[in-house]
């Protein structure tokens, strides 16, 4: 093993690595670092795009990055500071830029661009990959020059998924803006610092496309750890698109990205997803075939490009922490598979909402089969969490969602997939569009939304592998509810960090009485479909699909459907809170007896059968059981347990989340 050391303050173009002569740029020991090698890289500020040349041959043989132990974490940024302001009055100040500043990529040129974009529409207005930075804050870009003369003040727009008005800015604060031209010669840029001077202050802008990524597929086994990365043009990434991250793998097998700081990713922060081989946005491009046809597309080019495990996926992305991106904290289509995502702080994610389309979310996977979603705190976004297509064998362990427009949403998958020992605390707490799905021992403290999708027929595998095993419509249901609880909590969300109560629901959305005319097993499903007569697939689109429900609590006017075996529900009221601090994250139950009471046995494998479409067991991804009998902090639930996340509640405050939990 060679060690190489890496030194912004002390290092040379023409340094050999060591720690006595280190080099100067990270690149230079991408460029050199092998199988086994470690590349340390001491404090400083590093403006670059890692490109690492090779990749390591197994997960004990791989290459490492890493951050020298005892300093300040080194800073890998794709942007440049720039202190060639020229005023123009009213705190309107102009920069020339040459073109060749950016190289071949520059971000004012290029656009949020690509298939599923809805805000802002391209034939009206744009929103270049460039933004501009005050002292770290980014600023919002404009359609023209009169708008940074006269920075309009708007603190409300509509969430294109719900149809609901958000707050986008504080009616308060500064709006700091920007806009740009380009031609040949130059990019200009007018940014409004108000009082500040950006001569004067820290002003960068982004340069490059990313941070530290291949430009080609197939390096594998690369660890990056404890570095803060930051401030890249990354373009829109919907899974029919070439998925370049702020940081990723591209493409390749046995990335493990820890103990990283990530923000400021123009679209998206880490990106385990597909290469431009399978697609680039074709249906924008060319308007030949619908993006659903070309996704459909990319997963059967993505088996000749060798989508399979052992060759693409199964990474780790874990103990990041991933904030103020616009599109996503970590997104995958098909590179995600056999992945472990854990541990990860993931906040104010879209929340900008300077673009918008139908892939913003802190974590968006597409295909992420056999994937473990576990433990992860994500608040303040969006959407928390988007599993679409392909969400099989994916299994979601002991997160925390909170203060997000929507907490999770499925989308046409057909299973299995497994939510055990989670808090969906949002008033919007769970948007189902999918199928196949067993919920245990969770807590949802707002609405859900239940849909079928009988317009877009998706594929499915043979168990634990990515081989197609047949494609299906989503026909809603063939789920399982077991010991979960249901709150439909009241109340405002306080904006104060240390006295975060749930926001408030429409109780008639909160439970699960909109499965009240459904099958309750997969017998009387199928004798419904006998008793239907004589047909083929217009039967299996008109009959309801079976549901399991089963020790299930309700308060607050959450509702049960009938025919549940052990149902609770609760006149008296409950209440929960979550108190937090960016380390750690406590929740507090106060419970009427009748649910503090309540238990249910311990659910594993064998209890809850099988999707009826895919005929996959619930288990995990090397097919062992799954056994339901420890809760979110880890304590083991006896015989009996309580419902929802926690083995038994307290009178007081829980530590359910903290950064310091994986060390």
């Amino acid at each position: 093993m060679t060690q190489y050391h890496v030194s912004a303050s002390a290092g040379s173009p023409a340094g050999n690595g060591s720690e006595t002569d280190p080099f100067l740029s990270i690149g230079q020991a991408a460029a050199v670092a092998r199988a086994g090698d470690e590349v340390i890289v001491h404090a400083g500020t590093y403006r670059e795009s890692v490109d690492p040349r090779y990749g390591g041959e197994s997960e004990t043989n791989r290459i490492v990055y890493r951050a020298a132990e005892g300093e300040p974490r080194p800073v890998i940024t794709g942007a440049e500071r720039v202190d060639t302001w020229v005023p123009e009055g009213d705190g309107v100040w102009r920069a020339v830029i040459p073109n060749a500043f950016f190289g071949e990529y520059n971000p004012y040129v290029e656009t949020v661009f690509g298939d599923w974009t809805v805000y802002p529409d391209p034939r009206v207005e744009v929103r270049h990959l460039g933004d501009v930075y005050l002292n770290g804050k980014s600023f919002y870009e404009v359609s023209s020059l009169d708008k940074v003369r006269a920075p309009e003040r708007w603190d409300t727009g509509r969430d294109a998924a719900t149809e609901a008005v958000v707050p986008l800015l504080d009616p308060d604060a500064t709006v700091n803006v920007w806009y740009c031209e380009t031609n040949a010669e130059n990019t200009t840029i007018w940014a409004n610092f108000h009082d500040a001077d950006p001569n004067v202050e820290n002003v960068e802008i982004n340069v490059r496309e990313t941070c530290f990524y291949p430009s080609r597929p197939f390096v594998n086994y690369i660890t990056v750890h404890g570095f803060e990365l930051c401030r890249a043009a990354c373009p829109y990434t919907p899974p029919t698109a070439d998925q370049v991250g702020l940081i990723g793998p591209h493409w390749s097998r046995g990335w493990v990205i820890e103990d990283n700081v990530i923000h400021d990713a123009k679209c998206s922060a880490i990106s385990l997803g597909k290469e431009i081989s399978t697609g680039d946005n074709d249906s924008t491009r060319t308007h030949r075939k619908s993006g659903y046809q070309y996704q459909k597309e990319a997963v059967y080019k993505a088996l000749h490009a060798g989508w399979e495990k052992g060759v693409v996926g199964g990474h780790i992305v874990r103990n990041n922490v991933i904030f103020d991106c616009g599109q996503n904290g970590v997104v995958g289509h098909m590179g995600c598979a056999f992945s472990l995502i854990e541990g990860n702080h993931i906040y104010r994610i879209g929340t900008k909402r300077e673009f918008f389309g139908w892939e913003v979310a802190s974590i968006k996977m597409h295909a992420a089969v056999d994937t473990v979603v576990r433990g992860n705190r994500v608040h303040d976004s969006v959407l928390g969490m988007w599993l679409d297509w392909q969400a099989q064998g994916t299994i979601v362990d002991a997160n925390v969602f909170y203060r997000n427009t929507r907490d999770v949403m499925t989308e046409v998958t057909h299973g299995p997939l497994t939510f055990m020992n989670n808090v969906f605390a949002s008033e919007f707490s769970f948007d189902d569009y999918a199928q196949g799905a067993a919920f245990v021992n969770n807590l949802f403290a707002g609405r859900l939304r239940h849909t079928q999708v009988l317009d877009r027929s998706t594929p499915y595998h043979f168990p634990h592998s990515t081989a197609p095993a047949g494609e299906a419509f989503v026909y809603g249901g063939d789920d399982r509810f077991v010991n979960n609880l249901f709150m439909a909590v009241e109340g405002e969300v306080p904006s104060d960090r240390t006295q975060n109560a749930v926001g408030s629901v429409s109780v008639t959305d909160a439970g699960t009485s909109c499965f009240e005319d459904y099958p309750r097993s997969l017998a009387e499903y199928e004798q419904r479909i006998e008793e239907a007569g004589l047909g083929d697939e217009e039967l299996y689109r008109n009959i309801l699909q079976p549901m399991m429900l089963a020790s299930n609590t309700y308060l607050n006017g959450a509702k049960a459907a009938s025919r549940e075996t052990d149902a609770v529900a609760c006149a008296e009221a409950g209440t929960l809170s979550l108190r937090e601090t960016d380390d750690e994250l406590w929740i507090m139950l106060a419970l009427p007896d009748a649910a503090r009471g309540a238990t249910g046995s311990v659910v594993s494998t064998v209890d809850l059968g099988q999707p009826r479409i895919v005929e996959e067991y619930f288990e995990q991804p090397d097919g062992s059981p799954i056994v339901v009998n420890r809760d979110m902090v880890g304590d083991l639930r006896g015989k009996e347990s309580a419902r929802g996340p926690l083995a038994v509640y307290p009178s007081g405050e829980v530590l359910i989340w903290s950064s310091a939990h994986l060390e």
